[in-house]
């Protein structure tokens, strides 16, 4: 019997099932290769505080990391590239380390560098599912770690300044783009009819860009002219998540349906029961009211009482 795998992850929104871009590349990359994973939504708990998700749990190790992730459970026989020539292979892994450079820094930006969505969207999100008081803390450090990653990576010489570096990346994010819109054509998938690990990398890149409602939508405005992308998160959002309008997948669509249908059986039981109590009372005698002896006080008493009521 396999260890049992456990995926510890940011939760979703945007009818995504995860707005984490390495969470959704793990979760999309097992739904390809068939890895029976729990998927343990993060929020509100002390242990997805530390920012280092997507977690990888079995009985006797822990993953983390995407790539590391991938391998392990490659190593334990769910290989979605299994069909790949040594071509496609070596594709995948110049793909890949192009969306890293490319369209990673952009995307980083967008949510946590961008003043307009961080304080709006990015920060408001990841607060109400970390537990106080980190929630004061970790979003402004998770934010100053993007920019430091971005700098790193795109600020050499000459683009010293962060103006300069925002320009580049948005620059290589929209170039990056029309690449793999070219690349993908009118293909379901990046190599034919079968996802791989490259459609789980760049699914997990773009869904967050593409659904995520921000105020301020350059790359995503660039995104969403490229119509075959646009279907592509679509597609596999809705063969392999199946997720509704609201967010909500049909298995949890069922419970809530029952629980609503256990709520309006109870509301009805009450109702019937208050009908019942008015039956009772309008059928049983009714008495005519009684009416309370009127006590009359004598001269003295009426001096007292009044004295009273005049007194502080």
């Amino acid at each position: 019997m396999a260890a049992p795998l456990e995926l510890s992850c940011w939760g979703g929104g945007w009818g995504l099932p995860s707005v984490h871009s390495e969470s959704l590349v793990v979760m999309a990359y097992a739904k390809f290769s068939g890895a029976p994973l729990k998927v343990s939504v993060i929020d509100n708990t002390w242990r997805g505080s530390r920012g280092d998700v997507p977690i990888l749990t079995t009985e006797d190790k822990i993953v983390c990391q995407p790539a590391k992730i991938l391998n392990f459970l490659r190593k334990q026989k769910y290989n979605a590239d299994y069909e790949l020539s040594a071509r496609q292979g070596a594709d995948t892994l110049a793909y890949i380390a192009l969306l890293e450079e490319k369209l990673l820094p952009a995307v980083l930006h967008t949510f946590w560098v961008e003043s307009d969505n961080y304080f709006t969207v990015t920060k408001p999100w990841f607060a109400s599912r970390i537990p106080f008081p980190l929630s004061l803390i970790l979003p402004g450090r998770m934010s100053k770690g993007a920019l430091t990653r971005i700098l790193l990576t795109r600020g050499e010489p000459p683009l010293y300044h962060l103006q300069e570096v925002e320009a580049q990346i948005y620059r290589d994010a929209k170039e990056c783009l029309n690449l793999l819109s070219n690349r993908l054509g009118t293909s379901q998938f990046f190599f034919g009819d079968t996802p791989s690990t490259l459609d789980a990398y760049v699914f997990g890149f773009l869904a967050p860009l593409y659904k995520v409602r921000f105020p301020k939508v350059q790359l995503q405005e660039h995104l969403k002219q490229l119509s075959n992308l646009c279907r592509f998160c679509d597609d596999i959002l809705n063969t392999y998540f199946r997720l509704s309008l609201g967010g909500i997948s049909p298995a949890g669509q069922e419970t809530v349906d029952a629980n609503l249908q256990k709520l309006t059986q109870l509301v009805n039981k009450e109702s019937n029961l208050i009908e019942k109590m008015d039956d009772n009372l309008r059928q049983s005698p009714q008495l005519p009211p009684r009416k309370l002896p009127t006590l009359k006080l004598t001269p003295a008493e009426e001096e007292s009482d009044s004295l009273q009521r005049l007194s502080p």
